[in-house]
């Protein structure tokens, strides 16, 4: 099991990659509090740091100096800070990367172990938890399937489970389906395509679709599925 800190005060985000992250056998623990996160790096033993840079009471480039300073750990900065000038000084200080928000976890999972690699820590690739998973897609075939069993979607439905499948505990906005979906425009949607294509969605997937356990609405917010 691969252990990683994350110094991150938005809770909510710090709780959903730690729920992706799990399926790929990547522990994580999140303080959102920089000064408890640097104590709990002298009491325990990580693989790799998960650090943002807007944190309350110490910027994040100085918790990455003083992680530098008394670990020997690799470093990668999740900031939604845009400036150019905060990606050169953390690289410049010793981070390894710099991943700017928002981005596809899978990317995160993806740099964690090419991380990991370069410092010759051991990665367990089996990832138990995702063979437990209900839901299934396989892009190859552009079939989902639930308990093993094939679902008959229509292309559209396709379309958007698979983003939700992909960003599995990511609250997903409207926009975000529009963005990343080829067959339905918010430009044509006038009539509530998106919603009906989301209620044939539960009506396939869900044992209550009124009360769907899956596939569910974040008031003010938009659409986060979980398994």
């Amino acid at each position: 099991m691969i252990n990683i800190v994350m110094i991150e005060d938005d809770v909510e985000l710090a709780s959903m990659l730690t729920s992706y992250l799990r399926q790929f056998n990547i522990q994580v623990t999140n303080y959102d509090d920089p000064f408890i996160a640097l104590s709990k790096l002298n009491l325990t033993k990580y693989d790799l740091v998960i650090l943002d840079l807007t944190l309350p009471g110490l910027d994040g480039l100085e918790v990455c100096k003083e992680i530098v300073k008394k670990h020997k750990l690799p470093i990668i900065i999740s900031s939604a800070r845009s400036d150019i000038t905060d990606k050169v000084t953390a690289l410049e200080i010793g981070a390894d990367d710099y991943l700017p928000k928002p981005y596809d976890p899978r990317e995160l999972e993806v740099r964690i172990k090419t991380i990991l690699r370069r410092y010759n820590i051991q990665i367990n690739s089996t990832t138990t938890n995702q063979k437990d998973k209900i839901f299934k897609l396989n892009c190859d075939k552009k079939e989902i399937t639930k308990n093993g069993e094939f679902i008959k979607f229509t292309a559209a439905e396709y379309e958007i489970f698979s983003i939700f499948i992909k960003r599995e505990g990511f609250v997903i906005s409207r926009e975000d389906i529009y963005e990343n979906c080829n067959i339905l425009s918010s430009d044509d949607d006038t009539n509530g395509s998106l919603a009906v294509i989301l209620n044939r969605i539960r009506q396939k997937i869900e044992a209550n679709p009124k009360s769907p356990e899956f596939l569910q609405t974040i008031r003010g917010m938009g659409y986060r599925f979980m398994q």
